[in-house]
């Protein structure tokens, strides 16, 4: 990997704010740099970078000293950002990455949903940069960055239930209920989960991982079905939508640093985040498998993908079609690939 090009633009984006705008948009900016590095495309970062970073805000200045003794209290508090990541951008310095990681995520894991799942991908993303050997001040800053929004943007799935079942995932994801009223915020959305008596059931319907092996396979297929879903469901909610793929994805690539005592745990987490996402924004009906985006598997598939996200532009499209091609890797479903263009139709592009 280009590392100096990638610590670069962490540089930069350690500067701003994990999220932007009277919207409270995410700043996708070290995420979706991680990826174009590690896929290959280094040369299109710096003006990607130059580009993305001009609609971001400069990141929230502390104001309130969090300590190992008073952490709990700001939990969940997205007044604290700055805060926080003045907090763990300490610890990062003071102890190995690994170490601070371990130490948090299961703190972290209830609240998977910070941010749309954004917390959870951010952190993700860092830590591959970090285990591919980029020991960097600037990587390690990076996470400390993730894991900061992450604690700030704590939000829980209501009705979350461990799988306890007999169906494997596809089945779990095809049986997932809607809620009533797809409109509003997420906040609304979720808001619906307490009355409907189906929902912690349909959690709980997912078989139990037999061991973390078998979590981690799990996760892959979660992240494979996730990935070809969008094709047929991705219109109903374009980019929320895509985080039903990419949040698996992220805890899929993290499983390797943590103890595997926290692997079916964090499967559990990352299931209802995913099939809650799809309850709130993903259509009853598919849209007829016709007229959608082919793309024929072989060997240059992955990389022509990547090429077209790349040009493409969005945040959304280049981090999907990472995933994508991850997903494409565990099945060979050229449908997992198709997805990725149809994102890439479904977003404007940012060129």
């Amino acid at each position: 990997m280009s590392y100096g090009i990638l610590n670069e633009a962490y540089e930069r984006f350690a500067r701003t704010g994990p999220e932007w705008g009277e919207d409270q948009l995410t700043n996708h900016g070290p995420m979706a740099a991680e990826v174009l590095v590690r896929r290959g495309h280094a040369d299109a970062v710096h003006g990607w970078v130059d580009a993305y970073a001009r609609r971001l805000d400069d990141l929230p200045a502390a104001s309130d000293k969090i300590t190992d003794r008073t952490w709990h209290e700001a939990l969940g508090d997205g007044r604290r950002i700055g805060d926080w990541t003045a907090y763990f951008t300490g610890q990062v310095r003071e102890r190995p990455w690994q170490d601070v990681l371990v130490t948090w995520w299961p703190r972290l894991l209830p609240g998977i949903v910070a941010g749309a799942t954004h917390g959870l991908i951010r952190v993700s993303h860092a830590v591959r940069a970090l285990q591919a050997g980029d020991e960097s001040a600037e990587a390690a800053t990076e996470l400390a960055h993730g894991l900061a929004f992450w604690a700030a943007r704590m939000l829980s799935v209501p009705g979350a239930a461990d799988p306890a079942g007999e169906l494997d995932v596809a089945a779990a994801l095809a049986a997932i209920p809607r809620i009533p009223d797809q409109q509003g915020t997420v906040a609304t959305r979720f808001g619906q989960f307490a009355a409907m008596p189906t929902w912690s059931g349909s959690l709980s319907a997912l078989r139990p991982p037999a061991d973390p092996e078998d979590a981690r396979a799990q996760l892959a297929d979660l992240v494979a079905g996730a990935t070809a879903g969008y094709l047929t469901h991705g219109h109903a909610s374009p980019v929320l939508l895509v985080h039903t793929a990419t949040a698996p994805n992220a805890v899929l690539h993290t499983l390797s640093v943590l103890p595997r005592d926290l692997w079916a745990p964090s499967l559990s987490a990352v299931w209802a985040a995913s099939a809650a996402i799809i309850s709130a924004y993903a259509p009853r009906q598919a849209a007829p498998r016709a007229g959608l985006p082919q793309m024929e598997p072989g060997p240059d598939a992955v990389a022509l993908l990547i090429e077209r996200a790349t040009a493409h532009g969005d945040e959304h499209v280049i981090k999907f079609a990472d995933t994508a091609a991850d997903a494409y890797a565990h099945t060979g479903d050229a449908d997992t690939l198709a997805a990725a263009l149809r994102v890439g139709e479904l977003i404007e592009s940012a060129n």
